[in-house]
């Protein structure tokens, strides 16, 4: 019998927890998956020091539950970052920001000894692209930014209704076929007035934990 989305995301939380280590300050991603891992860490006996958030809305649900949330800035390490994904390709590259926090994700995964992914199986890609990539832009930059996407094949759309964490916009850009996601993470992000692009290349996952329909976890890792 084959899970539902949603008891899906619930079972790969549920295996994240096994990689929390206590009395440490845990990284937090943003999204669906990690609202589970949330909601699983506040029902579990696991007494982390703290946590630092990817959101405001990630860090309303910690303190909601009450967890302490602290500022990267008073962190001295950063052992573990749990966050979920919109893409994955075979070498763990992936792409994030579906929920627009991407910039924050970035910087909480740079700053972490591992990342892990955790993911359902749909999200298993052969090629980066077919999900829009995100992109954080400044506002004055919009049109700018709108027409370097163009010259390079893509096909951007503003967010609408949005404004992420930092008061900036996002284009979700359809038609890339992305090969070599390293290469385009550093192209786009060199653009004024971008802040950073939902590429996780130069930084991918260390592992991810993938929920399969039948309701197995598999734990991939290079």
């Amino acid at each position: 019998m084959f899970m539902n989305a949603t008891a899906l995301k619930q079972k790969v939380a549920q295996e994240a927890l096994k990689f929390v280590q206590p009395n440490t300050v845990l990284g937090v991603g943003t999204g669906s998956t990690v609202d589970c891992f949330i909601q699983a860490l506040g029902q579990s006996k696991l007494s982390i020091q703290a946590a630092v958030s990817s959101s405001t809305r990630t860090e309303k649900q910690l303190q909601s539950l009450g967890i302490q949330v602290v500022d990267l800035n008073q962190v001295d390490c950063l052992s573990l970052y749990v966050d979920g994904a919109d893409e994955i390709n075979p070498n763990y590259q992936l792409i994030k920001g579906g929920g627009g926090a991407l910039t924050r994700e970035k910087i909480v995964a740079e700053a972490a000894d591992q990342f892990i992914c955790i993911a359902d199986e749909s999200k298993l890609v052969s090629v980066l692209g077919r999900f829009p990539l995100p992109i954080e832009v400044l506002p004055m930059a919009c049109g700018l930014i709108i027409k370097k996407i163009i010259e390079i094949g893509g096909q951007p759309k503003q967010r609408q209704n949005f404004t992420t964490d930092n008061g900036n916009v996002i284009l979700d850009v359809s038609g890339l076929s992305i090969t070599d996601p390293i290469s385009l993470e550093s192209q786009i992000n060199q653009w004024p007035g971008v802040v950073t692009n939902g590429l996780f290349a130069k930084r991918p996952a260390d592992f991810c934990l993938i929920a399969c329909g039948s309701g197995n976890v598999k734990q991939l890792s290079k």
